[in-house]
């Protein structure tokens, strides 16, 4: 069983966290190949990353391949996660836990910022191209 990790780094507020879990599910219910997709964050929120490479595990997970919901190669994708993944590697000799690279170097990614920032309208709030935006998703939530 293949799990996908999608690892953020948190927030104080529970709505930014809960934009990566609502991702996750959205990933989960597109994918043809993982079997199990979850995130879990760096700090300031649950679960943190050891307990979502945890989680996959106990839940069968054979291969869990951890990607870094960062746009930047700083300190937390250069060490921070790495570090973490390397010590449930060490628990966890049996298991294939791999790491993606951060979503920065994405293939593509130049195409989706450019399709962004051509909207003329905010998908969330049906607004014109000057969204109140974080505004139109605390309506929302």
């Amino acid at each position: 069983m293949k799990s996908l990790l999608v690892v953020a780094h948190g927030s104080r507020k529970e709505q930014s966290n809960n934009e990566i879990r609502q991702l996750a599910q959205r990933l989960q219910e597109q994918s043809d190949s993982f079997t199990r997709v979850s995130c879990a964050f760096l700090e300031l929120a649950e679960p943190s990353i050891p307990d979502g490479i945890q989680t996959c595990i106990d839940q069968g997970a054979t291969e869990v391949l951890v990607l870094p919901y960062f746009l930047s190669a700083g300190r937390h994708v250069s060490h921070d996660v790495p570090s973490l993944v390397h010590q449930k590697r060490l628990e966890h000799p049996t298991i294939a836990i791999k790491m993606a690279s951060y979503l920065g170097v994405a293939k593509g990614l130049e195409r989706l910022i450019l399709a962004t920032a051509e909207q003329v309208q905010c998908e969330r709030c049906k607004a014109s191209i000057i969204c109140d935006y974080p505004s139109c998703i605390i309506a929302e939530g």
